[in-house]
């Protein structure tokens, strides 16, 4: 399957993408996990791309764009993928179905992960992390400390991080709904969106987002063959 997860900050996009490219046996492709991977290999648009980020811009949807592409051309996508902020605009989508027609192939499904706002602030704002090791992560609501502002692992201070404050949160979501969200309706144009609720445990939305995209995969294939 080749799949596009789209959905606001704080609706879990990172853990369900993880889960859901295991369950179906194909590559999870993070645009974080694109940059890194491309800056510290020295590739040219890594070095390019570093070069932008350090300067203090954002880095051009080409330059994007061109690391998706080296990326979904490597064997382990010759079978699917699972797309994971990419892509974050109308542009890059557009450019994505230029790159999967040139290959003859296409995209299986977009799935929407769906949070209402309120909810997003509220699972964002109170995280807390601990400053002896980030991946230690505590939220004043649904996994507090045991002692309040301690980390329960080491011992560390917890603290809210700059970007995690409600209001760089609200900013965070107006970015999303400005130049991301409009994706969904580039896709659904195209007959390929599903929207899933991305609210309950992880395992719910997961159980949930797999029989969504088994049912429109089975629904594109009757749609092919009728």
């Amino acid at each position: 399957m080749r799949i596009v997860l789209v959905g606001p900050p704080g609706a879990g996009k990172g853990t369900q993408a993880a889960l859901l490219a295991k369950t179906l046996s194909i590559p999870h492709v993070s645009t974080g996990d694109l940059f890194r991977a491309n800056i510290s290999q020295g590739t040219e648009l890594g070095l390019a791309a570093k070069s932008i980020m350090e300067s203090g811009k954002l880095v051009p949807d080409e330059v994007t764009i061109g690391m998706a592409k080296d990326r979904l051309a490597q064997p382990d996508a010759a079978g699917g993928f699972l797309l994971d902020g990419f892509p974050r605009n109308v542009a890059q989508a557009a450019a994505l179905d230029e790159i999967l027609a040139e290959w003859g192939i296409e995209l299986d499904g977009v799935l929407d992960l769906e949070v209402p706002e309120d909810e997003v602030v509220r699972r964002i704002a109170g995280r807390r992390v601990c400053r002896n090791d980030n991946a230690h992560i505590f939220h004043v609501e649904y996994h507090p400390p045991v002692a309040e502002g301690v980390c329960d692992e080491c011992g560390g201070q917890l603290y809210q991080r700059a970007d995690d404050a409600e209001d760089k949160v609200r900013v965070r979501l107006e970015v999303y709904h400005t130049e991301t969200e409009p994706i969904i309706e580039y896709y659904q144009k195209q007959d390929l969106v599903t929207t899933i609720s991305a609210l309950g445990t992880v395992d719910e939305v997961t159980r949930r987002a797999i029989e969504a995209l088994r049912k429109n995969e089975t629904q594109r294939k009757n749609d092919d063959e009728g």
